[in-house]
Formats: C-alpha cells, sequence, structure tokens
C-alpha cells in the first residue's frame, strides 16, 4: 500500500505539553471520560472540610505507629502506608492502612458521581486526569506526610513460610511520618545508595522497611510458587523541558515497588476473604484462563522450552524465570507479548456462597481491589462495603447494582487505558518525527484482522506494521523501518525490513 511521509500538520519542534495535554482531553472525551471536575462538583468539593477523626472503640488511635508511605517520587495522592510489628513466635504483623476515601466523598454524591463515570484516575504523558477533585486525592483524603488521617486498617500475620496466618479488618487514625519514594528506597534496600533523607530522619524506620521487605518477600515466594507469573513489562515516563518534550524513559520495576505489590496483593485477598465471610458480596478482579495459551506455549517452543497443552500458571512461571536468566535484556519483550496474549483483567460480581473465578497472572482465588480508593472507583466501593460489614449492615449496593458496576468500570478501566496509550503514541510520535527512514529492532504486540502492531525501544513506541506484516505473530522479532508519523492521531507506521540471508 502507497505510505505518505511525516505528516507535517503539527510542527514537531514547535510542539510540546501543551498540544499533548489538548490531545488527551480530546482523547478523553471521545472514550466516554470526563477530562474536567463539573460546577456540581467543585461546588460540592469546596464545602467539604476535613473529617473529624471519631473517637470511641470503633476507630483505634494508631498514630504512634512509625507509618510510612512508599510511591512516585511526585505522587500527592497517597492511598496507602504500612508499618510491621515483630511478633514473639517469629511471625511479623503487616499493617496496611488505606485512605478512609468514604468519609468525605458520599455515596451518590456529585463527587461520587463523577468518580462513578469515570471509574479510574487517568494517567496520560501530558497530564493527570483525578478520579477526585485535588482537594480530595492530594490533601484531605491522602495520606500525607505529618497528616492525621482517617484510615481502615488491614492487618496481617505473616508466617516465616511466607503465608497469611492471621488477618483482621478495622478503623483507625493514624499519622504519616515519611513520604518515602520508590527509587530511593528501593537503591537503599540494594545497597547501591544511602537512606534517603527522611528515612534516616524518623528513628527505628531503617530497621522497620528491612524487615516490611523481608515479609514482601517472603509473601512473593509463596505466591510464585502457586504459580504467580513474574512479568516484566516496561512502562514509559514523559520527560518535559520547558514545555518541550524531552524523552520517554522506562519506568522500570524495582524492590520497593514489588513490596508496595506484594503487601496490596495479600491485602486485596483479605479484603476479599473477609467480605465473604461477613456474608457480603464484593466486586472481584479477576484474569480468566488465556484463550490464546496456544500461542504462549509456541513462543515458549521457539525458544526451546516446552508447556503443557493446557494452561498452567505454574509451568508458564518457570518458563519466564528461564528467559529472565538467560536473556535479561529481552526479557520485557517477551513478558510483553505474554500479557497480550493472556488478555486483559475484568471486575466481576461475586456473591455470597458462590464459587470464586480468581485471578490466573496472580495465582490467586480471592482478590478485590480495595487498596487505591482515590485513583480507583472499585476500591472506593470496597471500602464502603468493608464499612457495613464492619458496622453488621446489610450491603450498600444489591448485586444488580454491583454487576452494572463490574461491567462498567471494566469498560471504563479500557477506555482510560486507551487514552493513556493514545497520548503515550502522540509523545512518542512526536520523538520519532524527525526519524524517518531510521531503522529499529522490535517485536510484535498484536496481530489480528485490523492490523500488526510493533514495540520498539529508543524510544519506547508502539506503531503499526503497514507494509510486510503476513506472516507475523505476537512475540515475533521484527526488523522495522520508520515511514510516517502523525503526532495528532498518535499514528507510527512501520515498514517490515527483510532479514538478510
Amino acid at each position: 500500500m502507497p505510505v505518505n511521509p511525516v505528516d507535517h500538520s503539527v510542527d514537531a519542534r514547535s510542539t510540546g505539553k501543551s498540544e499533548l495535554q489538548r490531545i488527551a482531553h480530546e482523547a478523553m472525551l471521545q472514550r466516554g471520560l470526563l477530562p474536567d471536575f463539573s460546577p456540581a462538583v467543585i461546588a460540592e468539593s469546596n464545602r467539604i472540610a476535613r473529617a473529624a477523626a471519631a473517637s470511641g472503640g470503633a476507630v483505634r488511635d494508631l498514630r504512634g505507629l512509625p507509618w510510612a508511605s512508599i510511591d512516585n517520587d511526585d505522587s500527592r495522592d497517597l492511598d496507602q502506608l504500612s508499618v510491621a510489628e515483630p511478633m514473639a513466635d517469629g511471625t511479623v504483623k503487616i499493617l496496611v492502612a488505606i485512605a478512609d476515601v468514604d468519609a468525605l466523598v458520599k455515596k451518590d454524591s456529585a463527587i461520587d458521581g463523577h468518580a462513578w463515570t469515570n471509574t479510574t484516575s487517568v494517567y496520560t504523558a501530558a497530564e493527570i486526569f483525578p478520579m477526585l477533585p485535588e482537594k480530595l486525592s492530594t490533601d484531605l483524603t491522602s495520606l500525607g506526610q505529618d497528616q492525621e488521617r482517617l484510615a481502615i486498617v488491614i492487618e496481617m500475620v505473616i508466617a516465616a513460610d511466607g503465608t497469611v496466618a492471621a488477618s483482621d479488618i478495622y478503623r483507625a487514625v493514624v499519622l504519616n511520618h515519611a513520604k518515602l519514594a520508590y527509587n530511593g528506597i528501593a537503591a537503599w534496600l540494594e545497597g547501591t545508595a544511602p537512606a534517603p533523607p527522611r528515612l534516616a530522619a524518623v528513628p527505628g524506620l531503617d530497621e522497620q522497611l528491612r524487615m516490611q521487605d523481608r515479609a514482601a518477600q517472603a509473601l512473593r515466594t509463596v505466591r510464585h510458587a502457586h504459580g504467580a507469573l513474574g512479568l516484566e513489562t516496561v512502562e514509559v515516563r514523559a520527560v518535559f523541558d520547558d514545555g518541550a518534550l524531552a524523552d520517554l524513559r522506562p519506568d522500570e520495576k524495582n524492590r520497593a515497588k514489588q513490596l508496595i505489590e506484594d503487601f496490596m496483593i495479600a491485602a486485596n485477598g483479605v479484603t476479599a476473604r473477609y467480605l465473604a465471610a461477613k456474608g457480603l458480596p464484593s466486586l472481584r478482579r479477576v484474569l480468566r484462563t488465556p484463550k490464546r495459551w496456544d500461542r504462549i506455549a509456541a513462543l515458549a517452543a521457539e525458544s526451546g522450552e516446552r508447556l503443557p497443552m493446557t494452561p498452567d500458571a505454574a509451568a508458564l512461571d518457570n518458563f519466564l524465570n528461564k528467559r529472565r536468566n538467560v536473556d535479561p535484556l529481552h526479557f520485557a519483550d517477551i513478558s510483553l507479548a505474554v500479557v497480550k496474549l493472556l488478555g486483559s483483567g475484568e471486575y466481576a460480581l461475586q456473591a455470597p456462597g458462590q464459587p470464586a473465578e480468581g485471578h490466573f497472572g496472580l495465582a490467586v482465588r480471592d482478590y478485590a481491589h480495595s487498596t487505591a480508593p482515590n485513583r480507583r472507583f472499585p476500591d472506593l466501593v470496597a471500602q464502603r462495603l468493608l464499612k457495613a460489614a464492619l458496622a453488621g449492615l446489610p450491603s450498600p449496593y444489591t448485586n444488580e447494582e454491583l454487576t452494572t458496576l463490574a461491567r462498567h468500570c471494566t469498560e471504563q478501566e479500557d477506555n482510560a487505558a486507551k487514552v493513556e496509550r493514545q497520548v503515550r503514541k502522540s509523545a512518542a510520535a512526536l520523538l520519532l518525527a524527525s526519524r524517518i527512514g531510521a531503522r529499529f529492532e522490535g517485536i510484535v504486540t498484536g496481530a489480528a484482522d485490523k492490523g500488526t502492531w510493533v514495540r520498539i525501544s529508543g524510544p519506547s513506541a508502539e506503531g503499526r506494521v503497514v507494509r510486510g506484516a503476513e506472516g507475523l505473530d505476537v512475540g515475533d522479532r521484527v526488523r522495522v523501518e520508520l515511514v510516517r508519523t502523525d503526532v495528532a492521531r498518535g499514528f507510527i507506521d512501520f515498514a517490515a525490513v527483510p532479514r538478510r540471508r
């Protein structure tokens, strides 16, 4: 097919953050997401004052514990804190505090209506579109440093073998003593950098975090023994220089991110089981058995490995671990291919007494998103269900409402991901606009009737193979030549380059 040269309708040299913001706003509207808060939401948020710290037996005072948050350097919507307590029998008690967003965002309010519509915060390369007004998400309902806040505490006793030996959930008042960042804590845990200043400033916090790290690693070991998949896909973060897009840099996993991830997975399991034990429904996060297992098995065969004929998470994780050790440089590529073939997770109603579908990728049966209520609506719903259970009240949502919510949250999460991907593609197209004719090594990330897609690195970008795509399938490595970019629409077109024999 004929291919046009670079689209000069947008001048790449003058295009920067403002142009990408315009693209992001349009993409939000096209996908049925609200980029702005309505006057009613703004007026309602302006009337909200700080939630009073409830007293009495229903709410515990845990401000004296050495709570700390670990998140991105620039994150202000802090949903979780954690702390560890060693037990006499050698177990470790992990407490995870979740911001009590429901204390200020009431069901069926105008703010709740906006959150119900979008169901998630949308993090684009140009701008963040928060699910809740920033007065709440980055202040009054954020577990900010040195701020007293109401929280739902998920308590877990972690045995030496990494199993959750006991658990409980209750309300509390907490205080964040240190706002820490992933990269700094990861480097310190790995011994490649000194303790960040805030960590060093809080007496005993260093041993606190080492204890939490040990507990997290034990939890992770058990999950992987059950078949949890050790996938590592590379996310990118836009870097701007005085309003001009300068780079898309990889934002990779590290030890501190894994620590928080392990605690959140465990806490979400406790939430799901707690609601089930109280006879209340829940919104579960499920990932069903992959339909394209045959292609996953074919990818393994290309690497000299063999997978069972039927889906087997433990066997797949074993294969992934081998590839990580054999070819760490390209492990993110094989991870990305497997992620695409596994398909997307979704939300589903879990009615009391019904069998759970589980999450194939995490190798867990019970999993309900509940740890990020500032950023995800299903987590706010879970919080309301938990508070009803704690108070001995019936569910604030009917099963029919939860079924509708599950479908809506799944659809909007998919729409949000498409917006983020579209803006990321526009940013990549902007960076690549001056490199028409350049050649790259890539990996096929999608192959269907509607087109074949390939991801390259340097910068990390995904585009369509408009010529020479015949016979390509997900996971194939291919050399491509950049033939066209369109910043406004986020189009990046490649032509496959035949390998020399």
